[in-house]
């Protein structure tokens, strides 16, 4: 690997902010260059053109899942395999794909690669990534199998075998990874009120989206009392949201005959935890998006804003963030000079960075929703969806995709980019400022509020 951190003369090392965006970055240009061969299509003589290619393979890669065409009627054999492929690199990160060749030809793996690699999975201690790495990979891989063989088992006996299989597989990847892709026109909607398929599709994105460094620490602490702080947070709001989710959207949805309100009632429920449960996370689903009422759409706008675990495949400003930020709302309107979360102590400097993480955030998604009203003539609300839904890696659409201009489909992408980096670590690439304050400047307070 090459040496990124290294100085030579006069020359700056690049912020590990920058060298994510220029991994991330490279993969996207491949997977374009390849979407764009006319092997990857059906469409005789020519693939995607640049700015569709560019558009999927960022929504592979910060698995995301939305798309400006059909996946099951537009890519080949081999245009499907790139964007699994690009779907498991990027649910995993480029950093941990090539640790993992590293290991796998023997490679040394140096300091520099392992403080890259810190940053890249966003853990505390530089001790144990590697190991770390192996542990994820091999989680993958044993989910991944799970989901994989329960569903072709399901699915053949209504298609033939072969199909299953590749379905089963397909849908894994795609819904482990909290992508969201399907080889289905109407992405899973033929299945609302499939028991199997509901379970354990959600099963697989929810795995995912706790994050690798929760399972590690549930599977090796085995006891609620002794998992870590990040861990209890991380599982507390992810289950209240898994609960309120389903809830809300059964209440706003119940009588709308162009969503649940003609389905059966146990339909209906299924529907409900479905939907509640992947707003968060993958752009699955098996209602039309695009015919909810204004209600649920504001609702899931919050869910996908909020999004996912850290160190998972979802995106979002992510639950220990957004708990971060209530706790601290609690302790200024208590008037309490400490932040206290399970009858421990978060530092002012945690609720600060978590604070610039919801700011950046919000700043990016005004920013795109603005210019987006530039260039698209449709409702504030489609647009507004559209553009958290690429923010939270969701890929949630009010069918509004596609419709997209050229112009729109970029603006789009380069929300995907920012989600699956995070605002923050999009930022720091973007002023990557290193230089610490050398005068110390005189207090002086201001009105707010």
């Amino acid at each position: 690997m090459v040496d990124l951190f290294k100085r030579k003369g006069n020359l700056v090392s690049l912020h590990p902010a920058q060298i994510l965006v220029i991994g991330f970055g490279s993969l996207i240009l491949l997977g374009t260059f390849l979407f764009m061969l006319p092997i990857a299509t059906y469409e005789k003589g020519r693939g995607l053109s640049f700015v569709d290619a560019l558009f999927e393979a960022t929504s592979a890669v910060c698995v995301t899942g939305l798309a400006v065409v059909d996946t099951g009627t537009t890519f080949t054999l081999f245009g499907e395999i790139v964007l699994l492929c690009l779907i498991q690199i990027g649910g995993w990160g480029f950093m941990t794909t090539g640790i993992f060749m590293f290991i796998i030809l023997g490679k040394k793996i140096g300091l520099k690669e392992r403080l890259l690699l810190q940053d890249s999975l966003n853990v505390f201690s530089l001790s144990g990534v590697v190991n770390l790495v192996k542990r994820i990979i091999l989680i993958t891989i044993m989910v991944e199998l799970i989901g994989a063989t329960t569903l072709a088992i399901r699915w053949s006996f209504e298609m033939p075998l072969g199909k299953a299989i590749y379905y089963g597989i397909f849908h894994s990847i795609s819904a482990f990874n909290n992508a969201g892709f399907s080889l289905e026109p109407d992405n899973l909607s033929k299945w609302v009120g499939d028991p199997t398929v509901n379970l354990m599709v959600t099963l697989l994105f929810i795995t995912g989206g706790i994050g690798f460094t929760v399972i590690l620490d549930l599977f090796h602490k085995r006891s609620i009392r002794k998992l870590s702080l990040h861990s209890k947070i991380a599982l507390l709001i992810s289950l209240i949201l898994i609960i309120v989710g389903p809830l809300i959207i059964l209440i706003s949805e119940y009588n709308n005959p162009a969503t649940i309100g003609s389905l059966k009632f146990g339909d209906k429920l299924w529907a409900s935890y479905f939907q509640g449960v992947v707003t968060r996370t993958a752009g699955f689903n098996t209602i039309d998006i695009g015919a909810m009422n204004l209600a649920s759409l504001v609702f899931m706008m919050a869910l996908m804003f909020i999004g996912a675990s850290s160190g998972s495949t979802g995106g979002g400003i992510k639950v220990t963030t957004f708990a971060i930020i209530l706790f601290a709302f609690w302790a200024v309107v208590t008037n309490r000079n400490e932040v206290n979360i399970f009858k421990r102590r978060i530092s002012w400097e945690l609720v600060n960075k978590s604070l610039s993480i919801v700011v950046a955030g919000m700043f990016f998604i005004f920013l795109i929703f603005f210019l987006l009203t530039l260039t698209e003539s449709a409702d504030m609300s489609k647009l507004l969806f559209e553009t958290i839904s690429a923010f939270g890696t969701v890929g949630l659409s009010a069918n509004f995709t596609p419709e997209l201009s050229p112009f729109g489909r970029v603006l789009i992408t380069i929300m995907m980019f920012i989600g699956r980096l995070g605002p923050l670590t999009m930022a720091f690439a973007l002023l990557n400022t290193r230089r610490e304050a050398k005068v110390r400047y005189a207090e002086e307070k201001i009105l707010i509020g």
